[in-house]
This record gives structure tokens, sequence and C-alpha cells, in this order.
């Protein structure tokens, strides 16, 4: 087989390439769409390359490309010769009758092109295989990012005039005052942060932060639960600190409102098993992926991010925790290797055009008060790095049981919110369940 491709020509079609540079001798106010998504480089010929380029030129100067003003500009940047000479112009205008294909021609041209990139990166990626110098998986990494560019070609840039814009956002206005819940990103579930982020929204980075044991998880799923149970909307969650059996029993302990502390131990009323049973199936068919590998390498969590939307369809991704996340530099001080994380998570945002919300520890000295950005553990890039940084804040009970104090004023501080206001979001938190509710106006 791999003589068979060794031998092989490259793919590639001259006549689409000729049909198309002919086509714009035709037509030439079709240059402008075609050059949105088609590129010197992407011509096997490379004559047709050097035409094409000599077109971009013409265009850039304003000037109307036709048999004429191509070959005076090849003759003066002396590549007439290097294309076959003005015969060779002339003859691209008798391949095609009429321009009115040129959009299909272009399109097959960037098919060839991209169908050699592949075999270019599936090359480089065999050598890298061979090369034992490498960490394997930094060169998955480099793969999957070289693979993932290749969707990003040939995209057309849209140009859209205030005739398409003014009756669309009017309509998006509408639908917001109609829909009083209606948000531009993705809903929490809790109204009052809700309101002032309109939503987790793509390409963001969300951190949310405590001291151990205050809910972090817990409002993770809280959130979860209205985001992938109640609302359907595809989630994934990378759970670095607990198992994925120990999620189920959690989220189906909030949905169920059934004390995790009898799901556990199997204390439970026949009322209450009935519960659980009824909360299982309305949660089977909810598109939530739950990935529970501890000390997670930083490279496999960017790599099951991407597989989780592109064969999933996921809409949104939380990470429990930071801390928990491993990186390849593990001799490097504590505070470069978060920063590495804080910049890559941000980075896998914009890359997936999807919100990433991680969970994060603050300082010790946060304990029995209200953190601050300041006491974000491990990095001030991580403070830097994210759009939006709430605090989970609410009193330990050091004297009673959660049994003796089911439901606990709670505030979700957002300390910073890059493209909206701060403030606190006033919160229950109910310890049975291990679960955060919006709490009822106090008329």
């Amino acid at each position: 087989m791999d003589e068979i491709l060794k031998d092989s020509v490259p793919p590639h079609n001259l006549e689409a390439e000729q049909a198309t540079l002919g086509a714009l001798l035709l037509d030439w106010s079709a240059f402008g769409n075609i050059v949105t998504f088609l590129l010197a480089d992407h011509f096997y010929a490379q004559q047709n390359q050097v035409i094409y380029r000599a077109m971009i030129d013409l265009y850039s100067k304003g000037i109307t490309g036709d048999v004429l003003t191509l070959t005076a500009e090849l003759e003066k940047k002396q590549e007439l010769e290097k294309v076959g000479g003005a015969a060779y112009i002339a003859s691209l205008t008798d391949i095609v009758p009429s321009a009115a294909n040129i959009e299909y021609y272009a399109k097959v041209v960037l098919d060839r092109a991209t169908r050699r990139c592949l075999i270019k990166i599936a090359s480089e990626i065999k050598a890298s295989a061979y090369d034992n110098t490498r960490d394997g998986r930094s060169i998955l990494e480099e793969a999957e990012k070289k693979i993932f560019a290749l969707t990003d070609l040939g995209q057309t840039i849209q140009i859209h005039d205030m005739k398409e814009v003014v009756p669309k956002t009017s309509a998006l206005i509408e639908n917001h005052y109609r829909n009083k819940d209606s948000f531009s990103g993705i809903p929490s579930g809790f109204h009052m942060l809700d309101s002032m982020t309109s939503g987790f929204q793509n390409s963001e980075m969300s951190i949310i932060g405590a001291r151990p044991s205050m809910g972090k998880t817990a409002m993770a799923l809280s959130m979860m639960e209205h985001i992938a149970v109640n609302k359907g909307i595809p989630c994934g969650f990378f759970s670095l600190e607990m198992s994925y059996e120990q999620i189920g029993m959690r989220l189906l302990s909030q949905l169920a409102r059934v004390p995790g502390h009898k799901i556990r131990s199997g204390m439970m009323k026949y009322d209450e098993l009935e519960k659980i049973c009824v909360s299982a199936g309305n949660c089977y068919e909810a598109p939530l992926y739950i990935v529970d590998t501890p000390n997670m390498q930083l490279i496999d969590l960017r790599a099951t991010a991407r597989r989780l939307v592109q064969n999933h369809g996921v809409k949104i991704i939380f990470i429990d925790y930071i801390g928990l996340i491993s990186t390849q530099n593990i001799n490097a001080p504590v505070y470069e290797q978060v920063s590495e994380i804080s910049k890559s998570l941000k980075s896998l945002a914009r890359e997936l055009n999807i919100p990433i919300v991680a969970l994060c520890q603050v300082a010790r000295d946060a304990e029995g008060n209200e953190p601050n950005l300041a006491q974000l553990r491990g990095s001030g890039s991580i403070e830097q790095d994210a759009d939006v940084v709430m605090f989970i804040h609410r009193e330990r009970k050091k004297s009673d049981g959660e049994e003796n104090n089911p439901v606990q004023d709670a505030k979700l501080i957002v300390a910073k919110q890059r493209n909206g206001p701060i403030g606190d979001v006033e919160l229950m938190f109910l310890s049975s369940y291990t679960k955060f509710e919006n709490k009822a106006p106090e008329n």
C-alpha cells in the first residue's frame, strides 16, 4: 500500500484550476467572493499559482482583470514566460463557455488542496511517530491541532449589510422581550446570575472558586442538571476528583431530592427509591458526558474536549478542578504550571467556540471570609485569563450536623466579568442533597 501511495500523483484537477481562472477573466466581479476562500497555494500547478497571485495583485490595486491586464501584470513581474506566455493566458477563457459555475470550479480546486494537505499531515505524523526523542502525547496533540486546522481551510468570510442585520437583531430583541428567560449564552439555571451574565458565553472561560467542601462540585452539578437534564444542551464534565459513579449518585440525589447519605447506605424508604427510579429515567437520555480520569494530563484533556465537541456536539464543558490537571513540565514551579493550564484552557475555549467553566480552590486565608481575586490559588494568570470569576461563600456549620441544617444561605460572588456587571447572587444550599437553588424573593 505504501508503494502505491509513493508512486501516486497528489490529488489535483487541472481542468478545474484552468476553468476557475478562465471564469474569473470572463466575470471579474466574482473575484471578491472567490478570494475569500481560495488561496494561490490551493492550486496544484505552479503556473496557475503564479497567475492567481497576479490576479490578487490586480484586485488589490482596484484594476479589472482581463486577458490584457493580466498579461501586462505578469510581464511587469517578469513571470509571463514562466506561466506559458500570452498564449496560455488567452487559452484560459476558451476553456469555459461562461462564468456561471465559477464557485463550483473553485470548490473543486479547494477540495483537492484539502486532500493534499491531509496527505502531507499524515506523512508528518508518521515521521513524528518514528521519532523516539519525542513524547507520544505531544505528537498526538500536534496531530490533532493540524487536522482540526483543516476544518478552517476555505472558510468563507461573510459580510452582512444592515438590511440583514437590522431585521434579525430586531427579531432577537423581540424574542428576548417575549421570553424573559432567554439568554444569548447557555443559562446556568440561577436567575440572578443569568441576568448578570446572559448565560455562559461561547469562547469564554469562567472560574468558580471556593475553599474545600464549600460546594464547588455541587455548584457545577446544579448548573449541569439545568443545562443537560432540563434544557437538553449537550454538556461535558471532567471529574478529576470523583468517579463517574459518585457523580451519578450525587446527580440523582439532586434530581430526586433524596439525601445522599441514604443513597450511599441503601437506607431508603420505598417512595424514595421510586423517586430515584423516576429521576434516573429523566436523566437517562440527558446529553451529559463524564470523563473521570484522575490527574489528567493537559494534553489529554484538550484532545478529549475536542472529541466531545466533534463527536457529541458538546456546547459547554465543566472541569473539576484546575488544581488536579497535570502538565508535562512537572519540574516547573507550581505557578508556572497553573499559568500554562489557565492559558491553555482559555485558548481551548476560543478554539472550540464554547464556554469552559473550571473549578478552582482559593487560598487558606479566605477561610470564614468572602473570597477575593487575589486568593485564587496557584497563579495570578487565572484572574488575568478568565472572562468571569465567581466565588462560593457560605457559613460552615461546625456545631450542628447537616441533618440539622438542611437549608443554608449561600452567596455566589461575581468578582470579575469582562463584559458585564459584578455583584452578589443570593442562593440556597440544600446540604442533604448537596445542591444549590435559587433563593425565593423576600416579598
